[in-house]
């Protein structure tokens, strides 16, 4: 069958998911709707906010669904009405199973790991987080079970010491939207094997669970390669923090976003400690050297290069991090 004659599902939220939507629609396949989240009132005004995949889907003419419950009667006639030959899931909710086995071909999902490894909420944090030197993308057939579908493609790319999840989240966006084109390409054809998620053994696998605060607390007390690959890997957003204390005041928060590890074998400071030159550089021991800031975000700030940081920082020497 003619890839470009299938009717297609497509549904997603993120940005990351609106890139393969327009390189769908620009390749000339047949997108017949676009499923996403509810809009929902965000920031200060409470303004009512589109997802990124309906934002692009208005503007490609396509037509939208925007469901509270997948499993309502009135959204699962919907979706019969479509016809759909195929469904393909980019960052979106778990789908009941009269959802994804609708479409006559099944339904694909774009995971950002190199599956069976990072299965979960949040697979690039995770990677980099645990100083992984390369990840990529993979699409599989969904099935009852979150992220364990058989494997139909994947594609693999470096991660270099100065990527973080920004950096990564676009490559993964753009080589996604390639191999979301490409695994269509092979549906339609019938020219593929889908591997199953088999005979693997499961203490081997790393996961990728939802991040929470807490998760994003910088530990002193771990060695320096650790502490940047954490920062690496919750910037831009979360972002790691720590707590900044001094002596007979109230302690605050701040956010990292950039730093750099200088090993040393010098064990005479305490981990947390900082030392400065009070202009243009500040150092926080750890278990094993220092770690450089080079990115920041004081309480109540907007985000700043520790030069700039500091000229406002005039205490910075006699503080520590915890």
């Amino acid at each position: 069958m003619n890839a470009k004659d299938l009717r297609i599902v497509f549904m997603g939220t993120p940005e990351f998911a609106a890139t393969s939507l327009k390189r769908l629609v620009a390749e000339g396949y047949n997108i017949v709707a676009v499923v996403t989240s509810v809009d929902k009132p965000a920031g200060r005004g409470r303004k009512m906010h589109q997802s990124d995949v309906k934002i692009a889907a208005t503007e490609l003419g396509l037509p939208v669904l925007q469901p509270e419950k997948l499993r309502a009667p009135e959204f699962v006639e919907a979706m019969r009405q479509l016809d759909a030959d195929l469904g393909i899931v980019i960052a979106f909710r778990m789908l009941p199973e009269v959802i994804w086995s609708m479409p006559r071909m099944g339904t694909f999902n774009l995971h950002a790991s190199l599956l069976p490894q990072y299965r979960g909420a949040a697979p690039i944090n995770w990677a980099i987080i645990n100083g992984e030197t390369q990840t990529g993308v993979t699409t599989f057939l969904l099935n009852r079970e979150i992220d364990k579908g058989a494997i139909i493609d994947q594609q693999t790319i470096d991660i270099a010491d100065n990527d973080n999840v920004g950096s990564i989240y676009d490559k993964l966006m753009n080589i996604g939207a390639e191999l979301v084109i490409n695994t269509v390409d092979k549906i339609a054809s019938g020219d593929y094997t889908a591997v199953e998620q088999m005979h693997i053994d499961e203490s081997t696998l790393k996961p990728a669970p939802k991040i929470f605060k807490e998760d994003c607390l910088i530990d002193w007390g771990a060695p320096g390669r650790r502490i940047v690959d954490l920062i690496r890997g919750l910037s831009p957003y979360p972002a790691a923090w720590t707590h900044i204390c001094k002596q007979g005041s109230e302690a605050t928060t701040c956010k990292i976003t950039a730093a750099r590890f200088e090993p040393s074998t010098d064990a005479v400071l305490t981990t947390g400690t900082i030392s400065t030159d009070g202009k243009s550089w500040l150092g926080v021991r750890c278990s094993d050297g220092t770690v450089f800031v080079e990115q920041v975000q004081m309480a109540g700030k907007r985000s700043m290069p520790i030069r700039e940081a500091l000229a406002g920082w005039r205490d910075a020497a006699e503080c520590s991090m915890q």
